[in-house]
């Protein structure tokens, strides 16, 4: 496949500036890979990338579009602060069979022991209003306002559909 005449004129042609895809083609029976591999193998000098237009790197926010002493610096809230769970079940004999789409799931105690049951008090999703800042720990402020924007949607729509369960 390289030959002494076609190792000469690969030399020729990538002292002349052709690219490696050119010389392919000239040479012919080899693939660009040959080419560069062959070049890489001689030893022959390296040469730059042609040059290519600079790739725009498009920003992930519209913060870019305002100038910036215009921009809102960003506050994010320390997560408020553990609430301690003083509330007991309302019925201590509540099991998993008892639970419907509008009683709070909070656990108490361990499965697999005898006495373990619900919280059972009415709400709008899995949990009530005290259970649920119990159990919800935001890990950043868009968590944080998503979960404002949710608890918001939970007031405003008080009766979810049948078989609705969060």
């Amino acid at each position: 496949m390289w030959s002494e005449p076609r190792v000469v004129t690969l030399k020729k042609l990538w002292a002349e500036g052709l690219s490696a895809s050119q010389i392919a083609k000239e040479l012919g029976g080899v693939t660009r890979n040959a080419v560069i591999g062959k070049v890489h193998r001689l030893g022959l000098p390296y040469r730059a990338t042609p040059s290519r237009p600079a790739k725009r790197s498009i920003p992930r926010t519209r913060a870019h579009l305002a100038p910036r002493r215009f921009r809102k610096a960003v506050e994010i809230k320390p997560a408020p602060a553990p609430i301690p769970d003083t509330l007991g079940p309302i019925d201590p004999s509540l099991t998993t069979y008892g639970l419907n789409a509008f009683t709070c799931r909070y656990p108490f105690g361990d499965p697999s022991v005898e006495g373990f049951t619900y919280c059972g008090r009415t709400c709008e999703g899995p949990y009530c209003a005290h259970h649920r800042a119990v159990v919800y720990k935001p890990s950043s402020a868009a968590e944080l306002k998503a979960a404002e924007r949710f608890a918001g949607w939970l007031d405003r729509n008080p009766r979810m559909p049948s078989g609705f369960a969060l």
